[in-house]
């Protein structure tokens, strides 16, 4: 599942791939910006991020869209 994380004053986001559910991902985020503290995701290729909760701007949870091949129109 793909994962963005905004970080303010950054121009680009932070995107990773997780084996978590959008529901585990949901609760993570919901824990740290109550607790005040980090956010701490595992990326799927064991990758961590941690992200003080202070800066982040807005974490975007979705599916993985697998690229299509060819030339077809969407």
């Amino acid at each position: 599942m793909e994962v963005k994380i905004g970080v303010q004053n950054v121009a680009r986001e932070i995107v990773l791939e997780s084996e978590q559910s959008p529901d585990e991902v949901e609760a993570l985020v919901t824990a740290a910006l109550t607790d005040g503290g980090v956010l701490n995701l595992a990326e799927a290729s064991g990758r961590r991020v941690i992200i003080p909760v202070a800066t982040i701007g807005y974490v975007d949870v979705g599916a993985s869209k697998k690229g299509s091949v060819g030339f077809g129109t969407i």
